[in-house]
């Protein structure tokens, strides 16, 4: 048996020598031309306390600066947490280095889901020791208020990093609402995100996240989720505005009978921007089921969506939906939708379609007394619509600002 220094150092060893291998999708990163972002950075009392522009960007992320009704809040400002605060028994939410010194028990879940040598992301992100967010919620304990979180870049052409670690105990409910943005005037820099989630027997995990990164941004975001017997993961993710690269594939493993998976993905590739978004299940147990849902458009940017699921166990059921709409002749839309089926009693569908706004939708609408550009916007709404609920006001009205826009450029 390894002893504690010699996992450390055979992990250690690992990613060294995965420095420079290349991630299996999306655009390569030279680490080398960014600065590791400031590890260190000024405590808030109160998220009010910053000025208006951040307050904003945090808002337009799902993240309350207030914290009204909210059940705890944490933000990681570059490499530091800056604020954390928790209102709830029910939940813990403390800095992933504190939880760790606090916790021997935290090693056997620690870089588990997700191997320090997938790629150079996961590489770099483990020799940095990064910091980020521990959230717990008790067994039987079932939080009714969201906990908050959101990862900030406060600074121009640095790479912030950052290790999440999430558990949720037997029978026990948390919803996590997470934003990730930057400053207003950092346009620049490389987002990465290493989030290894744990549902327990009977637990149920809402993970919803938001993506407002600025136009020169690269975001490399590697996420696994281990769903025990009984267990709930649903998944949200929302990424509307202008950004340089995002390749995100997250994979929950259905482990214990009868656990679920939903994933909700709404995406727009705008001119200049590469997204390649997916996600993975495997049923690992009898009678579990997925669904994997994704809405995406391209407006001049590049958009890959993928969708897979492999089934391993007997009675496991999974439906996969890829629908993209092209809005412009500069940008390019791909579906890659991926069946596997290892047992006889497997049941796994897919439906991928890309396309335009159908005209003939268009001008029903506009027979109805919409304008052409009220009618598109109505469409694209619509399209988008994947049954998101709980955001705050501000982002839903950001929200709709962007498809608004979207419309207005779409015919």
């Amino acid at each position: 048996m390894q002893t504690k220094s010699n996992l450390k150092q055979d992990l250690k060893e690992r990613a060294e020598k995965a420095l420079d291998k290349k991630a299996s999708y999306g655009q390569d990163f030279d680490l080398s031309e960014y600065e590791i972002a400031p590890s260190e950075s000024e405590q808030v009392e109160t998220l009010t306390e910053w000025d208006e522009k951040t307050q904003k960007q945090l808002l337009n992320t799902g993240v309350v600066p207030s914290g009204e009704g909210r059940s705890g809040s944490l933000v990681v400002l570059n490499n530091a947490v800056s604020y954390s605060s928790t209102k709830s028994e029910n939940v813990e939410l403390i800095p992933t280095k504190q939880a760790r010194e606090k916790y021997d028990w935290l090693d056997d879940y620690a870089w588990n889901l997700v191997p320090v040598d997938t790629d150079k992301y996961t590489a770099a992100t483990y020799l940095q020791q990064p910091n980020g967010y521990f959230i717990r919620a008790h067994a039987g304990k079932k939080e009714t208020l969201p906990v908050q979180t959101c990862l900030l870049l406060g600074n121009k052409e640095v790479s912030q990093t950052v290790h999440n670690i999430i558990i949720v105990e037997e029978n026990a409910e948390l919803e996590i609402i997470t934003g990730c943005t930057t400053k207003e005037e950092v346009m620049s820099g490389l987002h990465l995100g290493i989030s290894e989630m744990y549902v327990k027997k009977g637990g149920k995990l809402t993970f919803t996240m938001i993506h407002n990164w600025a136009e020169d941004i690269g975001v490399r975001p590697r996420t696994k989720i281990k769903v025990e017997e009984g267990g709930t993961f649903i998944n949200n993710y929302i990424a509307l505005k202008p950004v340089k690269s995002i390749q995100s594939y997250p994979t929950a493993f259905l482990d214990g009978k009868g656990a679920v998976a939903r994933f909700n993905t709404i995406a727009v590739g705008h001119p200049g921007s590469e997204l390649d978004l997916g996600s993975k299940v495997e049923f690992n147990s009898p009678e579990t089921k997925a669904e994997l849902i994704s809405r995406t458009i391209t407006t001049g940017g590049n958009v890959v969506a993928r969708g897979e699921m492999v089934g391993n166990a007997d009675n496991a059921k999974g439906h996969l939906e890829c629908r993209g709409l092209v809005l412009s002749d500069d940008g390019s839309q791909r579906a890659i939708p991926i069946l596997e089926a290892n047992l006889q009693n497997v049941e796994l569908t897919h439906e991928a379609a890309v396309g335009k706004i159908a005209r003939d939708q268009v001008e029903y609408l506009m027979s109805r007394g919409l304008s052409e550009d009220e009618a598109v916007g109505m469409i694209v709404r619509g399209f988008l619509d994947v049954g998101i609920k709980g955001l705050p006001e501000e982002l839903e009205s950001d929200i709709n600002e962007t498809i608004d826009k979207i419309g207005e450029h779409a015919m």
